[in-house]
C-alpha cells in the first residue's frame, strides 16, 4: 500500500504542478493579447481622430471658398 502512495504521489504531483504552470502561462498570455490589443486601439482611435480633423478642415475649407466668391459676386454686383 505504500508503494501506491508513493507512486501516486509522483504521479499527480507533476500534471498538478503542470497544470498551474499552464493557467499561469495563460493568464499572462491573455493579459499580453489584451494589452497588445488595446494599444492598437488606442493608435487607431489617434489616426481616427487625425482623419477627422483632416476632414473638418476641408469642410471649412469648401465653406470658405463658397462664402468668398458668394462675398465677391456682391461686391462685383453691388453699388456702381
Amino acid at each position: 500500500m505504500t508503494m501506491a502512495v508513493q507512486g501516486s504521489r509522483y504521479l499527480k504531483e507533476p500534471f498538478q504542478c503542470s497544470h498551474e504552470h499552464r493557467l499561469d502561462a495563460t493568464e499572462r498570455i491573455m493579459a499580453l493579447q489584451f494589452e497588445t490589443v488595446e494599444k492598437r486601439l488606442e493608435r487607431i482611435e489617434a489616426m481616427v481622430g487625425s482623419v477627422e480633423r483632416r476632414i473638418w478642415m476641408t469642410v471649412f475649407g469648401v465653406v470658405g471658398v463658397i462664402l468668398s466668391q458668394a462675398v465677391q459676386s456682391i461686391v462685383e454686383f453691388g453699388p456702381r
